[in-house]
């Protein structure tokens, strides 16, 4: 699995001008399944994420993770995550996973943050979306975690 995490202090998903998720502050997470990917891989990414440092204490520093914070979740499937741009201009998709192994991941991915109690919005999968959102930092993360 491979992610674009970003800290932010709100972000909304549209599909044909119509809001389907929104949060408040929290990360907002694109979220790229590869072929090997399975629940495993999940339950320790979604581990990595909840326990990250990268919000602000008192003092400013980023020293609380979205645990301590009560940050809310935006998770946005994003295949494009898996491109391959080695050759040629057209990138190359084989190492993301099919559509019927992706969307159950990504679901089982959001129930995962539901069982440990945070509030999550989705896209919806597979439809064209705008992502809207303000980073706070702005704090970015590029994450991957193999099977």
């Amino acid at each position: 699995m491979r992610v674009v995490l970003q800290r932010v202090s709100r972000a909304r998903v549209l599909v044909d001008g119509q809001e389907v998720g929104a949060i408040g502050p929290g990360w907002a997470i694109l979220l790229g399944i590869g072929r090997s990917d399975d629940e495993e891989v999940a339950a320790r990414l979604i581990e990595k994420i909840v326990k990250l440092r990268a919000f602000e204490d008192a003092s400013g520093r980023m020293n609380l993770s979205a645990e301590d914070v009560g940050a809310e979740f935006l998770v946005v499937s994003q295949f494009t995550l898996y491109a391959d741009l080695s050759r040629g201009r057209r990138p190359s998709f084989v190492d993301a996973a099919p559509p019927s192994q992706a969307a159950p991941l990504v679901e089982r991915f959001v129930e995962m943050l539901h069982e440990r109690g945070f509030r999550v919005a989705t896209g919806r999968f597979g439809a064209v979306m705008d992502v809207e959102l303000t980073n706070r930092g702005p704090v970015t993360f590029v994450l991957a975690m193999d099977s």
